[in-house]
């Protein structure tokens, strides 16, 4: 193999130093990554595992991508002792109840995103046999990608079977909050400075979690929400739970808010999860409002590192966020996987599998109380024009659930596809509910009919006894 001639400037694995690794860094791989994410980590994985090609990931920022240190894990982390705390104040026996602490649960945070430093994923790819290049990415040509480093240098990369664009997305920022420099999903997950009064613009997944653990946090919340309700994209129940638990938690939401006008006296770049300078003022529903910070989010968009015209060639694969596909980290890992398996597939000569089609998307979405869900929901099966019965059953009828609080309330909902029985979607609201979905997933690849499920035995008295109930109902209906 050539060396490339100029240098590429990278993180060691043994320090947070920049240092110069020169040579040691080939010009030509057998596959390169852009993006050193979940999803950029899995497909260069299971391109190169069990053989001897050979693998780089390209990453401009950390290792591990905006789900290890910006999104999923501090987020969870975070919310786990705020949701003990929640939970030990509506059970009885408990005594004196717990308070949450905000020093322990951002020294939490910290340690699960390991305080911000990389090392130790860098070592796990290189420990695999994956060259890690610190840089830039750009696709510019046949299998090539012009790498920038940290110090402005270039050099050009090539790949002999392919190229994974793993870059991941970004969030949007609407021009209105632009010259304001409002809190991103980063700011709120990588929080520094408690604000005393907080706006969140959006009513999606990354606004509600936010709104949780900042109002635990001591932030007066106040939601700023244009939809008439919650979590569009779930059930109407659902998004209506949410609502009610933010409310309970002391999170104003306003829902079909019109904001007209945004601005900020000296906005500053104060560094992540710091107030960004002075307070904002919004004008919203024709009224002035005054906040000391401004969380907008309403959304993310894909990364685009490819500079080639007309439909990307057989060599080029995007997975992640990139895809334009479901932005959730377990996803970008599945496809991760069946891309990495392809192009291990065609490097050795044989067929790749097939995966299943209609591969459903699960998701939690780790409000108070959760929400879980997979496949369809009502409306999208119906505007689809199939045929489905709706079973829905309160939490509460099963001892499982009825035992996680006192006072729990929530609604589980099967799909069921009427022709053949089977499910096609379910979504479960309520308290501790996350690890629900994954029975339902199975049952839905798995084309599973609810005669074949009744003999699926729930254990007692457990979460999973819900099961039973949603049977017996769909057995009434």
């Amino acid at each position: 193999m050539r060396s490339e001639s100029c240098c590429i400037r990278w993180r060691s694995t043994d320090s947070t130093d920049i240092s110069t690794i020169g040579d040691t860094v080939s010009d030509e791989y057998d596959v390169i990554v852009l993006g050193g994410g979940p999803a950029g980590e899995n497909a260069a994985q299971y391109a190169v595992r069990g053989s001897d090609r050979t693998a780089a990931i390209v990453e401009p920022e950390l290792m591990g991508g905006e789900c290890s240190y910006y999104a999923c894990m501090p987020s969870k982390a975070m919310l786990r002792p705020i949701d003990t705390v929640a939970t030990a104040h509506h059970l009885g026996g408990i005594a004196p109840l717990p308070e949450v602490e905000v020093e322990g649960v951002l020294k939490r945070r910290d340690q699960w995103v390991h305080n911000y430093d990389d090392s130790s994923q860098a070592k796990w790819a290189e420990d695999l046999g994956i060259k890690v290049v610190r840089g830039h990415g750009v696709v510019t040509g046949d299998r090539e990608v012009r790498i920038t480093g940290p110090d402005g240098e270039t050099c050009t990369l090539r790949a002999r079977l392919a190229v994974v664009d793993a870059t991941g997305s970004e969030a949007v920022i609407p021009d209105e909050y632009a010259t304001t420099m409002p809190w991103t999903s980063r700011d709120a997950t990588g929080v520094r400075d408690i604000p005393g009064r907080l706006a969140i613009i959006g009513g999606g997944v990354v606004a509600c979690e936010a709104a949780g653990w900042m109002s635990a946090l001591g932030s007066t919340v106040t939601m700023l929400v244009r939809d008439p309700r919650l979590l569009g994209r779930t059930e109407e129940f659902a998004g209506e739970l949410v609502a009610d638990g933010l409310r309970d938690q002391g999170v104003e939401v306003r829902l079909g808010a019109q904001i007209t006008g945004v601005r900020r006296e000296k906005p500053a770049a104060t560094g992540i999860g710091r107030v960004h300078g002075g307070p904002v003022t919004i004008t919203v529903d024709g009224s002035e409002e005054t906040f000391d910070e401004v969380l907008v989010a309403v959304g993310r968009r894909p990364h685009n590192n490819v500079e080639l015209s007309g439909d990307d060639p057989d060599w080029l694969y995007r997975v992640g966020d990139a895809s334009g596909e479901a932005p959730l980290t377990h996803w970008g890992k599945y496809r991760a996987r069946i891309v990495g398996d392809e192009i291990a597939a065609r490097a050795e000569g044989r067929a790749p599998a097939t995966p299943p089609r209609d591969v459903p998307v699960p998701q939690v979405i780790f409000t108070d109380p959760q929400v879980a869900a997979v496949g369809m929901i009502a409306s999208e099966a119906r505007d689809a024009g199939i045929e489905i019965r709706v079973v829905d059953v309160p939490l509460s009828s099963a001892a499982g659930t009825a035992l996680v609080r006192d006072d729990v309330i929530g609604q589980a909902r099967l799909l069921i596809r009427s022709d053949d029985d089977t499910i096609i979607g379910a979504t479960f609201a309520g308290h501790e509910v996350a690890e629900l979905v994954h029975g339902a997933t199975i049952a839905i690849v798995g084309k599973v009919p609810l005669d074949v499920l009744w003999h699926a035995v729930p254990s007692y008295p457990t979460a999973s006894e819900i099961w039973l109930r949603l049977l017996e109902a769909a057995r009434q209906t």
